[in-house]
C-alpha cells in the first residue's frame, strides 16, 4: 500500500479524484488523501500550519467528506509515501508569491514526516476563452501562463530538488491534438475555463499522477471515469488519446 497526501486546492482535487480508481484498476494498492480549500496558495498552506486551522475539506480515495481537518491533524495518521502540495493557480506565474512559503512548509513537511517523498503538482493554464478573473493577469493568454507558471515551478523544484509532477505539460501536450483545440472547434480539457473537465481532465490528471509517483504503466489502464456531476459518457477515443499521451 503505497499512502499519498495532496496539500492543495481544487487543482489537487481534480487531480485526485480518480487516482485510487487508476491505480486499483492497475493492481497497485494506494491510499488517496486531499486536504481541500478553494484557491489555497502557498502562503495561505504556511499561515495554516502556524495557527493549526482546521479549514481543510478531508477527501479520501476521491470521496469528499464532511469532515474538517488542519495539516497536523492528517500528518501522523498515516505512513505518508508522498505528499503535494502546489501554488494556488492565480498566482502561479509570479514567482516571489512562492516564497518564503514553499521552503517553510519543506522544513516541516521534513521535520514531521521525514520518510515522505515530498513534491509540487504543476498546475496548468486555463483555456483560451477563460472567464477567470485573474486571467487578465496573463493577458488573457493561455501560452503566456503556461510559460510563466512552467518557469516558476521548474526554478522552485530546481532550488529545493524536489520533483515536478508534470500536469501543465500534458495538459498543454493534450490541448495540441485537434479533439482538445479550442481554436480549431475542439473540446475544451476543462469544464469551466480553468478546472478540469469532470471526464477527461481529471482522467489524465489522475493518470500523470499515477505515472509519476508509482511509475504505473498508464497503457494498460482499462478504468472508465464516470461522474456524478455530467450524464455524459466517456468516449473511448479520447480516454486512448489521453493514455497515450501521458506515457
Amino acid at each position: 500500500m503505497k499512502y499519498i497526501l495532496a496539500i492543495g486546492n481544487s487543482f489537487s482535487r481534480d487531480a485526485t479524484a480518480y487516482l485510487h480508481d487508476v491505480c486499483d484498476n492497475l493492481g497497485i494498492p494506494v491510499h488517496v488523501v486531499n486536504l481541500y480549500i478553494g484557491g489555497c496558495p502557498l502562503e495561505r498552506h504556511w499561515n495554516n500550519v502556524e495557527k493549526n486551522e482546521r479549514a481543510y475539506q478531508y477527501q479520501e480515495n476521491g470521496v469528499v467528506t464532511d469532515r474538517y481537518v488542519s495539516i497536523a491533524d492528517v500528518l501522523h495518521e498515516k505512513p505518508w509515501d508522498y505528499i503535494v502540495t502546489q501554488q494556488s493557480s492565480h498566482d502561479s506565474g509570479w514567482l516571489d508569491t512562492y516564497e518564503p512559503f514553499t521552503g517553510l512548509l519543506l522544513d516541516y513537511l521534513k521535520k514531521e514526516v521525514p520518510g515522505a517523498k515530498i513534491l509540487m503538482q504543476q498546475t496548468w493554464a486555463y483555456e483560451i476563452d477563460s472567464d477567470h478573473g485573474c486571467f487578465i493577469r496573463y493577458n488573457r493568454d493561455q501560452q503566456e501562463m503556461y510559460r510563466r507558471s512552467r518557469d516558476n515551478y521548474h526554478a522552485i523544484a530546481d532550488k529545493y530538488g524536489f520533483p515536478l509532477i508534470p500536469c501543465g505539460d500534458v495538459i498543454q501536450n493534450i490541448r495540441k491534438h485537434p479533439e482538445f483545440d479550442v481554436s480549431k472547434g475542439g473540446r475544451s480539457i476543462c469544464r469551466d475555463g480553468f478546472h478540469m473537465h469532470y471526464l477527461y481532465g481529471r482522467f489524465a490528471l489522475s493518470c500523470t499522477w499515477a505515472k509519476t509517483l508509482l511509475d504505473a504503466d498508464i497503457s494498460k489502464c482499462t478504468f472508465i471515469p464516470k461522474c456524478c456531476d455530467t450524464t455524459e459518457a466517456a468516449d473511448p477515443k479520447l480516454l486512448a488519446l489521453i493514455r497515450e499521451e501521458v506515457g
